[in-house]
């Protein structure tokens, strides 16, 4: 019984216990829940007021941008309408101008006009006051302006001469001196010796025996000889000399070298004879290579055509007045360079045209035609180019002058044949070229003497004082001067001299 209400105490013991560790651990629970949800509640708190922090901070800073944007705005409007209020000025001045400058082209065109009346009235005046000259000395109206200009001349005559004087004293010595010094030192530059060739040719031989095998029997070695190189070959009594004689400088320098080889060899007959001029033939035509080379290497020219340069050696054996033309040609190139250098042409052209302004004189002999036209066709043929060809076609003044380097190869071609013994002329011819410039000089009304002094270079002329005065000497000297150039051919250039002297005789008795 006893350990039945122990049992039945234990066991509402034991329930009492689990109620109560039930609602213990209800309290417990109720207990850390509300913990959690405090915890939680916190939490969110605390991020509700990160929240508005975050928030807060960001309206801020919109602020801040809306502020600064707004600013940004005001600004550019304000540039905005500062640039177009400058456009709008800008538009405002050059409408201004425009409408000046079509107020000063209004005024332009009617300056322009009254000027045409101002003229037309002026030919009109001028016409009615030839009319009344007309009229007034029943003269016509070339006649009124010549008696006009006459009388002009007559009255200003003194005031005239000082002016000439005076623009002779300050322009024509400086301008003279100054040519003379570029000249000069142009030919200082290069001045070569003058070789000159004539039409015949002297062998020396050994002996006197020599002349008989030239001749041959009964003269055919030399007949055989002449025959075959177009040389007349010259055997007189002069001793140990033959004489080679013929136009044609190329002919007579094979019929040299073959004459010498001959001489050398010592076996003459009409065989030999054939094979010798044969080999100088050969010979020749090396040489004229060569000469042509030799020639380009001097000049300083490159760049030309070897069958051009081969036509140029061919000068070499062509002479103008006695004077090589190979020579005269290099010399000329070189002056003509020498100028340009000094007048600040191009130097190239006028080398090149100064060593080819005579080409055509290579074939001149075998073609018809001036050697300045013929050259022309040469050089084109070849290609050279066109400043080339202008500057070497006017040296005779067949064509007119294109360039300063033209007129620089007139100038050089023209020192080359003039300068003391670059040419030999005949004694006929010389003779001849005086008496005409002593006619043309004494043609002309008011003179009374001329003289053709300097070999022909200069001519003096003396007028008479009552008839001539010192303007009519000026248009005198101008007169001589052109119908010597339009009726004389001459190298160089002829100085006309006018001298008018007054001599006043009184007797003290």
């Amino acid at each position: 019984m006893n350990q039945i209400i122990i049992l039945g105490i234990g066991v509402i013991c034991l329930s009492m216990g689990a109620v109560l560790g039930y609602l213990t651990r209800q309290s417990i629970a109720r207990r850390d829940h509300r913990t959690i949800e405090a915890k939680i509640h916190k939490k969110i708190s605390q991020a509700k007021e990160e929240v508005e922090t975050i928030l807060s901070s960001a309206r801020n800073k919109a602020a801040k941008i809306a502020e600064q944007a707004q600013k940004e705005t005001i600004q550019g409007r304000r540039e905005l309408s500062k640039t177009e209020q400058l456009l709008l000025k800008r538009e405002h001045v050059l409408d201004k101008r425009i409408s000046g400058l079509d107020q000063q082209e209004k005024d332009f065109q009617q300056k322009v006009e009254k000027l045409k009346g101002i003229k037309e009235r002026l030919e009109e005046l001028k016409e009615e006051t030839l009319k009344k000259l007309e009229k007034a000395g029943n003269l016509s109206e070339k006649e009124a302006k010549k008696e006009l200009l006459k009388n002009v001349e007559q009255k200003h005559q003194q005031e005239i001469l000082s002016k000439i004087r005076e623009l002779e004293k300050q322009g024509i010595e400086k301008f003279e001196k100054k040519a003379k010094e570029i000249v000069a030192l142009a030919i200082q530059k290069y001045a070569p010796s003058q070789a000159q060739e004539i039409t015949t040719t002297t062998i020396s031989l050994p002996n006197e025996e020599i002349k008989g095998r030239i001749i041959g029997k009964e003269g055919r070695n030399i007949r055989a000889f002449e025959k075959l190189t177009g040389v007349e070959v010259v055997i007189d009594e002069t001793p140990q000399l033959v004489v080679l004689s013929a136009f044609n400088p190329i002919r007579r320098h094979i019929a040299k070298i073959a004459l010498e080889k001959l001489i050398q060899d010592g076996r003459i007959q009409p065989t030999r004879i054939e094979e010798e001029i044969a080999a100088a033939q050969e010979q020749i035509t090396k040489e004229v290579k060569e000469a042509g080379e030799a020639a380009v290497y001097d000049v300083g020219v490159i760049g030309l055509d070897p069958k051009l340069i081969q036509l140029l050696g061919r000068l070499k054996f062509r002479t103008s007045f006695g004077q090589s033309v190979l020579l005269h040609s290099i010399e000329v190139a070189h002056l003509a360079g020498a100028l340009a250098q000094e007048l600040g042409a191009d130097v190239r052209i006028a080398r090149t045209a100064g060593l080819l302004h005579d080409i055509g004189k290579s074939i001149d002999r075998q073609i018809e035609g001036s050697h300045v036209d013929i050259g022309i066709k040469i050089l084109e043929k070849f290609k050279v180019e066109k400043e080339v060809i202008d500057a070497m076609k006017s040296h005779h003044e067949e064509y007119p002058y294109e360039s300063l380097e033209a007129v620089l190869i007139q100038t050089a071609d023209a020192i080359s044949g003039a300068r003391p013994g670059a040419r030999k002329d005949t004694l006929e011819n010389y003779l001849k070229r005086l008496g005409e410039l002593e006619d043309i000089a004494t043609s002309f009304s008011g003179v009374n003497k001329a003289y053709a002094i300097q070999a022909g270079r200069e001519i003096r002329v003396f007028v008479n004082p009552q008839e001539v005065d010192d303007i009519g000497a000026y248009n005198l000297a101008r007169g001589i001067a052109k119908r010597i150039e339009e009726e004389l051919k001459y190298p160089g250039e002829i100085k006309v001299n006018v001298i008018r002297e007054s001599r006043v005789v009184e007797y003290a008795k």
